[in-house]
């Protein structure tokens, strides 16, 4: 079973001044029922991982951190779309989810991309998003900012994929760049391309709309194969999942 010490390594939680009535948990690939390669604790449906298995991972996640509700699942398409956490509502193709009820489970999954959490400053609004690079530029968080109706907002970076293995062609750095210059600082020269940056992405596009309290950013996916899932490292793997709610 999965030990409930947070220092145990199972759970990663943000290091930010979030208000008492808003959680936030990032997980590990530690702790959980499935076997190689999804070991241990794999919470997606699509990897090919036995699905009972995955579903045990999921009622272990919602008893150990006593979630309210039933996380409000995504089918994540790298895109820029943002939804509201709604109880009747299964599933749907986005990229980002906010609430601004209390009880509702925010969840998005990765393996190397982003997982970027918002909360008010208040504490009423939270949010959700899983950014690939296909998002970043194509503006998912900028839409989930809107969507919240708010720039009083503190912004924790998950893990994800470190700025020493990002590996990216020049047709990834151009479409930064046609946004704003001031992405070029978010590209290294390496080999036949470049290394990338995704926290510094992030932080220039938060930068962009105003928003300067962010936090996170200092772990590296690819790098920390016991603690995280990779999917540019291993291909065939899991998903950790990463987690805001408010009471």
């Amino acid at each position: 079973m999965m030990p409930k010490n947070p220092n145990s390594g199972v759970f990663i939680f943000p290091n930010w001044n979030a208000p008492p009535n808003v959680h936030a948990v990032m997980t590990t690939r530690v702790g959980g029922f499935s076997k190689s390669p999804f070991d241990s604790f794999n919470l997606a449906t699509h990897v090919d991982d036995n699905l009972d298995t995955v579903l045990e991972n999921r009622r272990l996640l919602k008893t150990e951190l006593n979630l309210p509700t039933e996380p409000f699942w995504l089918e994540q398409i790298h895109s820029n779309t943002v939804v509201e956490t709604q109880p009747n509502l299964i599933l749907p193709q986005a990229d980002a989810s906010f609430s601004t009820r209390k009880n509702g489970v925010c969840v998005i999954m990765t393996a190397d991309c982003l997982p970027v959490l918002m909360c008010s400053n208040e504490g009423e609004k939270i949010a959700a998003i899983h950014a690939g690079w296909r998002g970043l530029a194509n503006g998912i968080i900028s839409n989930t900012v809107a969507a919240l109706k708010t720039k009083d907002l503190m912004v924790w970076l998950g893990a994800a994929i470190g700025a020493e293995r990002f590996e990216v062609g020049d047709d990834v750095r151009d479409t930064f760049l046609k946004k704003s210059p001031d992405y070029s600082i978010a590209f290294k020269v390496h080999k036949n391309g470049w290394l990338a940056d995704i926290y510094q992405l992030a932080r220039i596009e938060l930068a962009h709309l105003g928003i300067t309290a962010v936090f996170g950013g200092e772990f590296c996916t690819v790098t920390d194969e016991e603690k995280f899932y990779s999917y540019r490292r291993d291909k065939q793997t899991g998903r950790m999942a990463t987690l805001i709610w408010r009471v």
